[in-house]
């Protein structure tokens, strides 16, 4: 017969045991209600539970701040046309940008953690967790997105954007080509995007699906493309080709490109 001091004790040892245990290194992000994702099958219950915080209206109080905000288009919503329709813009930045900050927010605020991350340290270091990270990255990408066009944009680049890109491409016409291709051959729904790595210290083309951030991959965005079919059904339906040839004859904001390879190379420089 087992003796039930010896039981208690067992017990007890397996309690200490417990307490004592290190969290995983998975365990990234700590949500109200979520259990940690210590495992493969636990990354999977975190998941399905951020899935039942967003049906269930998971949102700031009506008193708090929000982490993040809808940012305002840097334009009217009828500055880019006829390039992009003013209904295209208001349904892509009211509806879907929208969307993508408001999810955002309910996730972050059931998250002492999260609160006090901005959305780069997300994107950077929280792609294992799906549903929080492809709000964050989308609300980060659009508004991005919206700074890489400027009404009667357009034309060339000049001073140091344009010598690395002749450096890293051999012309402006060939960063078009290469962008334009990867732009199309994005299965689904993605981005196009111009980095800069900093480790190499060039210029370099690459496309992501879904919610994909250059950043999650140690990379600078210098400019994107978004390639959603939102973005462009309206105006050009199942025409992607002549939307991108818009975007680079009218649309892009070279000047804003050039800002962000600035800031990056003085980063680098910095280190």
């Amino acid at each position: 017969r087992e003796d039930p001091k010896a039981k208690e004790i067992q017990k007890q040892k397996a309690k200490e045991a417990k307490a004592t245990k290190k969290p995983s290194e998975a365990a990234v992000v700590r949500v109200r209600g979520a259990p940690s994702p210590t495992s493969t099958m636990n990354m999977k219950r975190w998941n399905v539970c951020l899935s039942y915080i967003v049906a269930a209206g998971a949102s700031a109080s009506a008193g708090d701040a929000a982490p993040f905000e809808l940012p305002d288009l840097p334009y009217a919503y009828d500055a880019l046309e006829p390039s992009i329709g003013a209904k295209t813009l208001t349904t892509h930045h009211q509806k879907h940008h929208k969307k993508y900050v408001d999810t955002a927010n309910g996730l972050i605020e059931r998250s002492d953690f999260l609160k006090d991350l901005s959305q780069e340290d997300i994107i950077r270091n929280n792609k294992d967790q799906v549903i929080l990270y492809n709000n964050v990255a989308q609300a980060w990408n659009h508004h991005f997105y919206w700074q890489c066009m400027k009404p009667d944009g357009g034309g060339k680049p000049g001073g140091t954007l344009a010598k690395e890109i002749i450096r890293n491409f051999g012309s402006v016409a060939d960063l078009r080509k290469e962008m334009k291709a990867v732009a199309l051959t994005a299965f689904g729904s993605g981005w196009a995007w111009l980095s800069y790595n900093e480790k190499e210290d060039n210029l370099l083309v690459t496309k992501t699906t879904g919610a994909g951030n250059p950043m999650t991959d140690g990379l600078y965005p210098i400019l994107t493309i978004d390639v959603w079919e939102h973005a462009y059904y309206l105006d050009y339906q199942e025409k992607r080709a002549a939307y991108l040839d818009a975007f680079f004859e009218k649309l892009v904001n070279w000047d804003f490109a050039a800002a962000n390879l600035s800031k990056a190379m003085s980063e680098e420089k910095e280190l």
